[in-house]
């Protein structure tokens, strides 16, 4: 928290109370052959949310993190939300030539006014 002190020249900004810790955690490195002989206590680290760095030759190779399930977008969700409103296509008119190749010149003639 800041607090201002005014005096009599210029105010001024004093920090009552500093930062001890930083936000980021650091993340646990063990060798590629540690890994191995720890793969169980190292699995219930990352399970508590840890991430571990495995090395080989001391270079990071690849991380141990936690799992998450995969996201994105629900179809059928979209689905159910289209037809509890009526609307039978997602898309009303498609033409026929929609994936046919482009003329060559189609990005050189200028756009119609």
């Amino acid at each position: 928290m800041a607090s201002l002190v005014c005096n009599d020249s210029e105010p001024r900004i004093l920090v009552d109370r500093v930062a001890t810790r930083s936000y980021i955690t650091a993340m646990t490195t063990v060798s590629i052959k540690d890994a191995k002989n720890r793969l169980t206590e190292l699995a219930r680290l990352v399970e508590n949310g840890e991430t571990i760095v495995v090395t080989r030759n001391g270079k990071p190779v690849f991380d141990l993190v936690p799992h998450r399930p995969k996201g994105g977008v629900n179809l059928e969700a979209g689905r159910k939300f289209l037809r509890e409103r009526g609307v039978d296509k997602f898309f009303s008119y498609v033409a026929e030539d929609f994936d046919d190749p482009l003329p060559e010149d189609f990005l050189l003639r200028p756009l119609p006014e």
